[in-house]
């Protein structure tokens, strides 16, 4: 009795692999269905799922797949050169993934550690731009976003926008910055202020402002040093 091929078009669209990722996610699907969205398409008598298939088993599972080159991958029926430089080129991301690590989480211990990050990206420039630098609980920066950029010497942001920031990035605390430039760092009245409503919206919020930094021409200062916030 001669079995019969099913085609992608004869499965439930639940059932699919694009599907089936995009409802569940990738980590749910097995070797075939991943492999299946790589060849995105089968033969005339065959899914994508079954060439899928074929190809573990005549490969010896994926380890096998990733041993092969390119011409004997086309040697595979169903695998043409276009196919083939996909599944390469998906091996060879996964290869150099496998090699990478994490960079290294910089933590914010001081004032200082803020400033040195920041005032080269801030010290020449002509307009006030406010920044914050979005710390976990163990003051390692997970963000870091320009909130707002001001007038020649003016930048207003509004707390808001500060911590409806620090929420979608699950913030424990934030360090604000913006830079003078006229290069003197001497906090403004208005900055002063400015701080002052952050800390008390932080406290409502269950955000800590741990500093407001002010960036000066190769300068700095510090208000929660200067005894300000």
């Amino acid at each position: 009795m001669e079995t019969a091929t099913y085609m992608l078009r004869d499965i439930p669209n639940e059932e699919r692999p694009r599907e089936r990722l995009l409802q569940y996610g990738a980590g749910a699907l097995s070797l075939t269905e991943l492999l299946a969205i790589l060849l995105r398409t089968g033969t005339r008598h065959e899914s994508a799922i079954h060439v899928a298939q074929r190809m573990l088993g005549e490969s010896g599972g994926i380890r096998g797949i990733v041993d092969l080159s390119l011409d004997e991958l086309t040697q595979l029926k169903g695998i043409g050169p276009a196919k083939a430089v996909q599944i390469k080129a998906s091996i060879e991301l996964g290869q150099r993934l496998a090699k990478t690590r994490l960079p290294e989480a910089q933590i914010i211990r001081s004032p200082r550690d803020a400033a040195d990050l920041l005032m080269e990206q801030l010290r020449y420039l002509q307009k006030e731009h406010f920044v914050c630098l979005f710390l976990n609980t163990k003051n390692h920066i997970i963000a870091q976003e320009t909130l707002s950029i001001g007038s020649l010497n003016a930048s207003i942001v509004h707390p808001r926008e500060v911590f409806r920031s620090a929420i979608k990035c699950s913030s424990a605390s934030v360090v604000c910055a913006h830079n003078h430039p006229s290069g003197d760092p001497t906090p403004s009245p208005e900055d002063i202020r400015m701080t002052e409503r952050l800390c008390k919206a932080g406290d409502i919020v269950g955000i800590d402002v741990l500093d407001h930094i002010v960036i000066g021409d190769g300068k700095f200062v510090s208000l929660k040093e200067q005894g300000l916030m």
